[in-house]
């Protein structure tokens, strides 16, 4: 993408209801009273450009999920449940998200309109309210994010002895995120591009490290499976006996969700800015499926074999200076120096993720400020096209990490993470919900993928999408089950398991009773608009590249 006012996909596109496509300078009278057209701003002077390619979809959607979840966060799922639990719980996660994934890349694949995400598509192919509850919820998620990703990156950095106040870290790490956020937007895809790589890379040369050690390439003996057999595969949680492996596994099952938050919304944020994006979403959505299982299952299997479940230095509630279970490994292998290298690059990914937080959450306030849902402050932009009050605002969020002041930085990050789960849980439900009606408005009005309408059908859906759907709702349930265990009731964690539930529907009875008590509360499915915009998408569409030659396999990371 070139030009500072650009929007980028990933900001705009993941958290945005209709009207969130145009930029506005400083000093212009923005009117947001009336929701704009998506497919309408595509005509604007200052509209986004389609300058993603399929590796920037795929890179920004995996990296921007690579983060403090599977970095850090792992570690407390591997003191939860074990190696085996951890690795099980993993794979059902990933399985589920599949059923999402390849619902909203089928919708996305067919309309990718410029600037629309799953609030878009849920507005559209549910009910307006739905699309209203999704921006806000996609916005205040985000914005926690900023602290929870502030609230890890201390921690983290406690890895070292240091005389530096915490409270230092927090405002240094907040102004930093701050202010990279003011400077303007130029090269997003390729930036977000160069930083998921990293992370990428970063897994990569673990997980070879990982090998190497396991088969006594370093300097102990052999690590094979011996810390799945001391102290064993799998751990009991909060009881013991059947009940305590049945708690551990919906404890790990439950937190483990923190590593994919918004991850298949966050691929299909970029169709619209993509090239070609009804040839290239299918690939983009198959592709992505396929890095997830590399790195998040052989990441939570090598981290398994790396480190001790009942390692102290792992991250758990208590524990003020927890390390990334890789650093502790890496140091138990008795390797020098490379144990504060990796802790490092992470602190760095855990600053990034955080930096990309802000970036959303700002971005998607503006959107809903853009139509009518918030007010027309949050719409206004600098002349480099950075909405400061928008990016003001969100960035308010990261003084909940100083709430680390007074308890264990460690506890308040579970806070967050409840929070943050229980807004991924919503989110993927409604993902499933609006594919289900995407798919029956598609059967019902004969679009289909042999009349050449439909680029993409999933061979496991419908099915996948209802029973991921499902799942997640009793997820979602026994998000704060642990309280509800004798002797383990604590009232913040039971509020932020479900405060989420509440805000919910909150929202979305506010809007259905007021600004929304006209619409219905679903759109019928022979209503259903599956055509406006389309022309704007196929005129969009590049002719097919040549086939990829032996020699050119660097095309494959590189178009």
């Amino acid at each position: 993408m070139k030009g500072d006012d650009n929007q980028p996909a990933a900001a705009i596109a993941a958290v945005s209801p209709p009207g969130s496509d145009k930029h506005h300078d400083q000093d212009d009278d923005v009117e947001v009273g009336k929701p704009a057209s998506f497919h309408d701003a595509g005509d604007a002077g200052e509209s986004t450009r389609r300058g993603l390619k399929s590796r920037h979809a795929q890179m920004i959607a995996l990296g921007g999920s690579i983060g403090t979840g599977l970095f850090v966060g792992s570690g407390q799922g591997l003191k939860m449940g074990g190696p085996a639990l951890l690795l099980a719980c993993y794979a059902i996660i990933t399985l589920l998200l599949y059923g999402v994934a390849t619902g909203v890349g089928e919708m996305s694949a067919y309309l990718p309109v410029r600037g629309a995400g799953v609030a878009y598509y849920g507005q559209r192919f549910v009910s307006p309210s739905l699309g209203f509850t999704l921006g806000w919820l996609y916005w205040y998620i985000f914005s926690l994010g900023i602290a929870g990703e502030i609230t890890i990156t201390t921690i983290v950095l406690q890895y070292w002895p240091s005389p530096v106040p915490t409270a230092a870290w927090y405002t240094l790490i907040a102004v930093v995120i701050v202010a990279c956020n003011l400077f303007p937007v130029a090269v997003y895809g390729e930036a977000e591009f160069c930083f998921a790589s990293t992370k990428v890379v970063a897994i990569l040369g673990l997980l070879l490290l990982t090998a190497v050690l396991f088969f006594g390439g370093g300097p102990a003996e052999p690590l094979y499976f011996s810390n799945w057999t001391r102290p064993g595969p799998v751990n009991t949680y909060l009881l013991e006996g059947g009940a305590g492996y049945l708690c551990a596994f919906v404890g790990t099952l439950t937190f483990s969700v923190y590593a994919f938050i918004f991850a298949p919304e966050m691929l299909v944020a970029t169709a619209g800015e993509m090239q070609s994006p009804r040839r290239n979403m299918p690939k983009a959505t198959k592709r992505y499926f396929y890095r997830l299982v590399l790195f998040y299952l052989l990441g939570v299997f090598a981290i398994g074999i790396l480190v001790r479940s009942d390692n102290a230095g792992l991250l758990s509630p208590g524990n003020t200076a927890a390390a990334s279970p890789w650093a502790l490994g890496i140091k138990a292998a008795g390797i020098p120096v490379l144990d504060s290298i990796i802790n490092a690059v992470i602190v760095l990914s855990a600053w990034s993720t955080g930096n990309s937080f802000l970036y959303i959450a700002s971005r998607a306030l503006y959107s809903l400020a853009l139509s009518g849902h918030a007010p027309r402050i949050f719409a206004r932009c600098t002349k480099h096209g950075i909405p400061l009050y928008a990016t003001a605002l969100s960035a308010c969020f990261a003084a909940l990490a100083y709430m680390n002041l007074g308890s264990t930085g460690s506890v308040v990050f579970n806070w967050l993470v409840n929070i943050v789960n229980t807004g991924a849980f919503q989110s993927w439900i409604c993902c499933c919900f609006i594919y289900v009606r995407f798919y029956k408005a598609t059967e019902l009005q004969n679009v289909t993928v042999v009349s050449g309408q439909l680029p993409y059908r999933s061979r496991f859906q419908p099915y996948a999408a209802w029973i991921s759907g499902v799942v997640f709702f009793v997820l979602l349930l026994l998000n704060g089950f642990k309280v509800f265990v004798k002797g383990h009731w604590d009232t913040p964690t039971f509020i932020t398991s479900y405060i989420g539930i509440v805000i919910f529907a909150l929202l979305y009875f506010g809007h259905k009773s007021t600004i929304g008590r006209k619409d219905p509360w679903m759109v019928p499915l022979h209503e259903i608009d599956l055509y406006s915009g389309m022309e704007d998408v196929m005129a969009a569409e590049l002719p097919p590249p040549p086939p990829i030659k032996w020699y050119q396999v660097w095309r494959i990371l590189f178009e």
